[in-house]
């Protein structure tokens, strides 16, 4: 669903005044390694018992491949049922040849420019996927106290929420002892330095002395810093480099050495003492706590609220792991797409431009490989070179380091680009860049950016910094943000908690038995299927709704909110819409029945009873109104005033009323020709909402020779060619008297008067000024509108009544 609302909402909007589709609509189809990744790795566990070691590289890519020509377009074919309007002969898949190169020409180019550089930091990682992370793939658990979690690969539920304190002996005196608190006791054999506030008065005679480990019995320092905050936990913090990115800015800034304790599948690893080494993590922890406490050393463990890092892929822990890895330096990119923000040059309010470096490696097989190559042969870590080959790589090395080409071995990165770099390329790589091909000519920069608002930091921001960097241009005009797509229980879609929808099963509906044998097809962890299984969120199946129906129900939610709330209540009760407009054309065929010689175009006829006059008015409104909005980027309010036409104006009223018109021969001739035009228009303004319901039931009205073969390809109307139907006396008029009109009939239903009964009773007189002063003749307008009533009151002759 957050696919399809980003791409659908791009059928509303053309900036050049045409029918509101785009020039150019690509579909995109991005590769996030991790999913597909993944998926073939539990795939390939369930039904052959391999794991991609198993395999190697070259062998593990050709299976994804193959799994992607099997179910990679998922997302397009559900598009196409849900009828996006879009270029399909455009799709852009970030895998393809022309794609690739695009992100490998990004690659060297950021690195020429000093932007790219490869260093030794703190990162989030995986410890079950073996990879670092994206900030958008860490989803923060707020725990406010003790809770016990299932971790991937863990055989028990580990607790989480406890803070242990221990302490830490000072060196050259039994009596003295500096007490540290943590939540992670397992790190604890990563520590170098116990750090305190340089004025925390509790610790002024200890700055400067040493502890000693509790196990290793190594010496280390007492550090004043002042970015301790005396008043968290003991005042005074271990200091553990390899494992937080606050303390590795804390150990650099006072030189003191970095250790990694844990190694990348969760276990620990030198230096984590011989008894613990190979033992995972968290059965680690409880190992060190009983022996804190066997040593003397443990000073409590309490109730503990914090938050706590969840891989969305996995489920897993996040770990904070010192790793090299390639970043990519954001501030001064961030500076110069910020620097015109007071002349609309970011387009989009508070950007949140990333301004801290970005890492880029991921150690995955599945993505765009890093193009950088490493000089081997060398003890140490040899120099890297980037280039858009081996070759081209080759030479640069050999360049700098003044020595034959065919002399040096390379060895490629195995590390793989983060998703998002490649994504952030598509606004240009799509259109053919680093080529100045047509399209990039024409149609980049681009006008509109429709996504999901949880993405402005991951994938807006970091479009609008390389779109500068290497077009010189901002890639878009404008961003809408749309809501979340969440269930009506207000969680977010997830196949952990089993509550995601297939699109096309809400089209075209599925029994419990389709819904529980597609989840049995899917490879998902056992976890999911069984949450999946068990949630029972649709007991009697899914009703068939209809790719309209569907699509106004995503309409008419507020895009600028928080979430969108979307059950398949709210999806039933757009398909009575959509049958009430099947109605209404209905009607309007049957009265065109018999009707000579072509249909005036719309805007043409020129009605003359009032009521006539009204509807084609209140058309001309909905037009205005539907065109203001859009223009606003307001989409619920545009299918707001569509579905008011249509309900309050076509179907309450008016028809009502033609009913009896139809069978005057005065009235007649002026009614079928209203009825044609608001047909032909009003569903002329449904289309880019409903556009099947509209199209079908185009086809079906009577049409000039010369007709558009299409209702995507009519004319959209425009407020300007349906101003001479405006009559605000007239619409003024008709209103009050339809509020005359729901007053008699609330009457009559509080009364109940319903059935056989009829007494007697009586309107007050004319309202004033009904004819005063213009043109329109109120007791004929009373004389249509009674009928709405059915009879249930006598109308007093001053009315026109009979």
């Amino acid at each position: 669903f957050p696919h399809f609302l980003s791409d659908f909402r791009w059928d509303f909007w053309d900036f050049d005044g045409d029918f509101f589709g785009l020039s150019l609509m690509s579909p995109m189809s991005p590769t996030c390694p991790q999913c597909p990744q993944a998926m073939m790795e539990r795939w390939l566990w369930q039904t052959r018992r391999l794991r991609r070691q198993d395999l190697g590289r070259a062998e593990f890519l050709r299976e994804v491949w193959r799994w992607k020509e099997r179910h990679g377009d998922e997302i397009l074919r559900q598009l196409r049922a849900l009828g996006a309007s879009l270029d399909w002969s455009r799709c852009a898949f970030t895998m393809d040849p022309g794609f690739s190169r695009a992100v490998t020409e990004a690659f060297v180019r950021l690195a020429a420019a000093g932007l790219i550089r490869r260093d030794e930091r703190v990162v989030t990682w995986s410890c079950a996927l073996r990879s670092a992370l994206a900030d958008v793939e860490v989803e923060p658990r707020v725990l406010t106290g003790p809770t016990a979690l299932s971790v991937p690969n863990c055989p028990h539920p580990v607790t989480f929420g406890l803070l242990v304190t221990f302490a830490y002996p000072v060196e050259g005196d039994d009596e003295l002892e500096v007490p540290v608190a943590t939540t992670r006791p397992e790190t604890l054999f990563g520590d170098v330095a116990v750090a305190v506030h340089p004025q925390d008065p509790r610790y002024l005679h200890l700055q400067g002395r040493q502890v000693r480990h509790p196990f290793s019995g190594a010496l280390l320092p007492v550090v004043g810093d002042p970015n301790v905050q005396p008043q968290r936990g003991t005042g005074a913090v271990k200091v553990t480099p390899g494992h937080s990115p606050q303390d590795l800015a804390l150990a650099r800034a006072h030189a003191l050495p970095l250790l990694s304790v844990i190694a990348d599948d969760g276990t620990l690893r030198p230096p984590g003492g011989g008894w613990l080494q190979g033992v995972p993590r968290f059965e680690a922890r409880d190992r060190v706590v009983a022996a804190l406490a066997q040593r003397g050393l443990l000073r409590g463990v309490q109730d503990h609220a914090m938050t706590l890092p969840l891989c969305s892929r996995s489920g897993d822990v996040v770990e904070f792991l010192l790793k090299r890895q390639w970043f990519l330096s954001c501030g001064d990119m961030a500076r110069a797409a910020c620097g015109g923000r007071g002349s609309g040059r970011v387009p989009a309010p508070n950007p949140r431009i990333p301004r801290r470096d970005w890492c880029l490696s991921r150690q995955l097989w599945w993505g765009h490989q890093v193009p950088a190559f490493q000089v081997t042969g060398d003890p140490q870590e040899g120099p890297w070179f980037v280039g858009r080959s081996e070759a081209e790589a080759r030479a640069a090395a050999a360049a700098a380091l003044g020595c034959p080409p065919q002399e040096l071995h390379l060895q490629q990165d195995p590390d793989v680009l983060d998703t998002w770099f490649s994504s952030a390329l598509f606004p240009f790589a799509a259109l053919g860049w680093p080529e100045q091909s047509p399209d990039l000519r024409r149609f980049y920069p681009t006008s509109l950016l429709v996504t999901g608002s949880d993405l402005l930091f991951f994938w807006v921001a970091r479009m609008v910094m390389l779109g500068q960097q290497l077009t010189g241009q901002l890639p878009f005009r404008q961003v809408l943000l749309h809501a979340l797509v969440r269930d009506p229980q207000g969680r977010k879609m997830s196949k952990s908690l089993g509550n995601v929808i297939d699109p096309r099963d809400v089209i075209g509906g599925a029994s419990l038995q389709e819904l529980q044998e597609k989840l049995r097809t899917r490879t998902l962890d056992p976890r999911e299927l069984q949450a999946a299984q068990e949630g029972r969120q649709f007991p009697q199946g899914i009703p068939e709704c209809g790719a309209d129906a569907l699509r106004l129900a995503l309409c008419t939610h507020d895009a600028h909110g928080p979430e969108i709330r979307l059950g398949v209540a709210s999806v039933l009760t757009q398909r009575r819409f959509c049958n009430k407009v099947w109605n209404a054309v209905g009607f309007v065929l049957g009265a065109l029945q018999g009707q000579g010689g072509p249909p005036k175009p719309p805007e043409e006829v020129v009605p003359a009873a009032p009521l006539d006059r009204w509807l084609l008015a209140r058309l001309a409104a909905a037009g205005a109104e539907v065109g203001a909005r859009l223009g606003a980027l307001e989409v619920q309010g545009a299918v707001g005033a569509v579905q008011s036409f249509w309900l309050r104006c076509l179907c309450d009223v008016y028809l009502e009323v033609a009913k009896v018109s139809l069978r005057s021969p005065q009235l007649r001739p002026g009614a079928v020709l209203t009825l044609a035009a608001a047909a032909d228009l009003g569903l002329r303004l449904l289309s880019p909402f409903a556009p099947f319901l509209a199209e079908e039931l185009w086809q079906r009205l009577p049409r000039a020779p010369h007709a558009p073969p299409s209702i995507s390809l009519a004319p959209f109307p425009e407020p300007r060619r349906l101003a001479h139907w405006r009559s605000p006396e007239l619409e003024a008029q008709v209103a009050a008297m339809l509020e005359l009109v729901r007053t008699a009939r609330g009457l009559r239903q509080t009364l109940r008067l319903g059935g056989a009964a009829r007494p007697p009773g009586e309107l007050p007189a004319c309202p004033g000024g009904w004819g005063v002063g213009g043109t329109t003749n109120p007791s004929g307008l009373w004389g249509e509108l009674k009928w709405l009533i059915r009879h249930g009151l006598q109308i007093p002759a001053c009315l026109g009544g009979s």
